[in-house]
């Protein structure tokens, strides 16, 4: 009876918590300025998402070059080589640049027909930036990082915890510089019952890769699978 009350309390938190976090994923990078007037604890996340994304195929991006509305472009995509096309300085390699960096480089490109051109770029919807999410999730697989997102954010999008996911034991996996991946485990349980700190619900990167384990049902369910039924009654007998 106490379990039962402790997954019923554990399974209320979550879907208290998960409403939450489905409201901030459908915020866009473009309606930022709408989002930070309302929740101003908002800016600095979507400020540092937006200054250190780095661009990538599926991307869009919008180039106004004030006083020059023939060369500015509402809306233009990234190839998937990672180029853009403008009508004045033609192909322009923008894979891995930031913003700031991409506006530094059209500013200079474009002074060689423009005088003093002021540029600015904006990046209108984010689509190359992923995460993967696998595991006890009902949707495991890939999640677009359209938007600054936390751990809970990803796992929400991937549907939530299955009923055989371990909440007190999530893994995030970050890759390195040098290609290897650092794991990091993440006490959710503790964070989803109001006894973690904010710090728990991790802001994630893109490339990062999410792994919800298997609980202990899933793991007396994968013994008992494995060892037959009476081995999996005496399994439970033993206490294991």
């Amino acid at each position: 009876m106490t379990i039962q009350k402790s997954l019923f309390a554990a399974a209320v938190c979550l879907f208290t918590v998960a409403p939450a976090a489905a409201q901030t994923n459908t915020v866009a990078p473009n309606d930022a300025n709408a989002v930070e007037a309302k929740y101003p604890y908002l800016d600095r996340a979507f400020r540092i998402y937006n200054e250190n994304y780095r661009l990538g195929p599926g991307d869009e991006i919008s180039i106004r070059v004030k006083g020059q509305p023939a060369y500015s472009v509402e809306k233009t995509k990234v190839s998937p080589t990672g180029s853009i096309y403008h009508e004045l300085v033609g192909e322009v390699s923008v894979a891995g640049l930031t913003t700031t960096q991409l506006t530094e480089r059209l500013a200079n490109d474009l002074s060689e027909y423009l005088k003093n051109p002021q540029v600015s770029v904006q990046l209108v919807e984010a689509a190359s930036a992923k995460i993967s999410v696998f595991g006890e999730v009902p949707r495991p697989g890939i999640v677009v990082m359209s938007r600054p997102m936390r751990l809970l954010d990803a796992i929400s999008e991937a549907g939530g915890f299955s009923d055989t996911g371990k909440k007190s034991s999530v893994e995030v996996l970050r890759q390195q510089p040098d290609g290897t991946r650092v794991p990091m485990r993440v006490d959710v349980k503790k964070y989803l019952e109001g006894k973690g700190s904010p710090e728990s619900n991790i802001t994630l990167q893109a490339g990062d890769l999410v792994v919800v384990h298997g609980n202990t049902r899933k793991t007396l369910g994968t013994i008992g699978a494995l060892a037959g039924l009476g081995s999996f009654v005496g399994v439970i007998a033993r206490g294991w």
